[in-house]
């Protein structure tokens, strides 16, 4: 279903400029104002600084932003987007994910973007794959590179949301290959939700072994 041509896709009023999808009001009142780890993306004292879990046992990325928690409104225009067939929300999300990596110093810059991939019956369920759609949109206002068949997966995996951590990070292991070189680049692993991290987890280990530089993991929701 198509939003009304002009109109915001949280508040339905109408927009003065109807490719943002999101009015400046609804944007303000999505946007996360808590304080968090410039690294993990929970909840810190300083934002600009790794937080103890981080100094203790650092995440293989380097930096991770997201737009909120997954609550709402965002989670559902992110369940609109997965499940009910509305791939058109993904430049209005797009759009506030890129707000929130810009309210943050995007250091170092990104060159090249990487979608996580779905096993082929997911993603002819779903009929579209949600961080490709995203990579798409960023990759149009950035100068970034984003090919998406860079990563494949080799195997099917179990629904990630109905594991614990543990079985999460079994289910993922060698579950990606890459496809394209990326020695001395930067990074970045867009995904729509990060929970236990496992998914950019297991693909930030494979890009650094494969000699990336660094790797960043931007995602529309961290639950917090």
């Amino acid at each position: 279903m198509l939003t009304v041509h002009g109109s915001c896709w949280l508040c339905k009023m109408p927009l003065a400029l109807p490719a943002w999808g999101i009015c400046s009001r609804c944007t303000g009142a999505v946007t996360l104002r808590m304080c968090l780890c410039p690294q993990c993306g929970l909840p810190s004292a300083d934002r600009n600084v790794p937080c103890g879990r981080c100094l203790q046992k650092p995440p293989p990325w380097q930096r991770l932003v997201a737009i909120n928690d997954y609550q709402p409104p965002l989670s559902t225009l992110i369940h609109h987007f997965k499940f009910s067939g509305q791939p058109e929300l993904a430049p209005a999300l797009a759009r506030l994910l890129l707000l929130a990596v810009r309210q943050n110093a995007m250091r170092p810059i990104p060159q090249q973007l990487i979608s996580v991939p779905l096993w082929q019956r997911r993603h002819w369920r779903r009929g579209d794959n949600q961080s490709e759609l995203l990579c798409q949109a960023l990759a149009k206002w950035l100068p970034c590179e984003f090919n998406s068949r860079a990563l494949t997966r080799t195997r099917p995996t179990a629904t990630q949301h109905q594991l614990s951590a543990r079985l999460r990070k079994q289910n993922l292991k060698n579950a990606f290959q890459l496809e394209l070189p990326v020695q001395g680049r930067h990074m970045v692993v867009v995904d729509d939700v990060v929970t236990t991290g496992s998914t950019v987890a297991e693909i930030s280990r494979l890009l650094l072994r494969n000699g990336a530089a660094s790797v960043q993991v931007w995602c529309l929701c961290r639950t917090l």
